[in-house]
């Protein structure tokens, strides 16, 4: 964790939080993956729901969830913090098929955890992919991050996928750039020079 200043005696500290790739199985399977990293890191987290309901799926979503483009989902929207610094945007994006009428389509958020009652509906974990694109935000993004003007995001999405190949949770992290180290770490026992 490091405090960066732009050096202008009016500029708001920047935060820096680590984010590792792939994610942690113990983070992953916490209350809250961000709430997690952050106090690990010695940072003061904090979280608001922003937005819950249906919307349209996106370009780096629909894929994912393996619909059209256009095609009405759950989407969970929150805006992450660090010491007071918004660090991210984080939504999580269900299938209206499979999660229409449960909890995960409900206001506030879920206890103890999606993961929680993703399983409590009878999806295990089979697998997962993530990715990492660095783009310009959106307007949307840029006002919920207090982004200065020309500051990029990174975006990473993580697809989850049940044992049975259903896509169960699609989660798109859209990290101010300036606020964030990405660790990418190797899987153990698959090393090779």
């Amino acid at each position: 964790m490091a405090m960066v200043s732009e050096g202008r005696p009016d500029a708001r500290p920047r935060v820096l939080v680590r984010r590792g790739l792939p994610t942690a199985p113990a983070v992953r399977g916490s209350m809250s993956l961000f709430m997690a990293e952050a106090q690990g890191q010695g940072v003061l987290p904090g979280r608001e729901m922003v937005y819950v309901g249906s919307e349209p799926a996106g370009e780096a979503v629909a894929p994912a969830l393996r619909v059209s483009p256009g095609t009405e989902v759950i989407a969970r929207r929150k805006v992450l913090t660090a010491d007071g610094v918004p660090v991210r945007v984080a939504t999580s994006y269900f299938r209206l098929d499979v999660f229409g009428g449960t909890r995960l389509a409900e206001q506030g958020f879920v206890t103890p955890s999606l993961q929680s009652a993703i399983g409590e509906l009878g999806h295990e974990f089979g697998s997962a992919e993530e990715t990492l694109v660095a783009r310009l935000p959106t307007a949307e993004e840029a006002g919920l991050l207090e982004l200065d003007p020309g500051e990029w995001v990174v975006c990473v999405v993580r697809a989850s996928y049940s044992t049975e190949d259903v896509p169960v949770h699609v989660l798109e992290t859209v990290c101010s750039a300036t606020r964030h180290i990405f660790q990418i770490r190797q899987v153990a026992g698959h090393d090779e020079f």
